[in-house]
């Protein structure tokens, strides 16, 4: 499920992204970090109910939880993911192979 719908949203964050001519090493970058976050959130989400409960906590906080957490998480992966993609030789090598024009 969870890889299904990062596929799916990273295609529609691909074409929003070239739409909006984009550069596209950034539309690699941009489209990378949102399958990697949308992938994390599901999986959090899934699991972090679960969790709770395991520790006699109300399951029904785990969506604000998630809410932070992702947040927090969702800066720090674009941060990374944008900086490995755009400002490393191996980035710059990877886009180069990707890119067709």
């Amino acid at each position: 499920m969870a890889i299904s719908l990062s596929v799916i949203l990273s295609c529609a964050g691909f074409i929003r992204a070239a739409v909006f001519r984009t550069p596209f090493a950034e539309t690699v970058a941009v489209t990378t970090a949102l399958a990697i976050i949308v992938f994390i959130s599901i999986c959090l989400g899934a699991v972090l109910p679960l969790l709770l409960r395991k520790i006699d906590v109300d399951p029904a906080h785990s969506s604000t939880t998630i809410q932070v957490i992702m947040d927090i998480l969702g800066v720090v992966l674009t941060v990374f993911v944008s900086s490995t993609l755009l400002d490393t030789a191996f980035g710059q090598q990877l886009i180069s192979k990707l890119s067709w024009g």
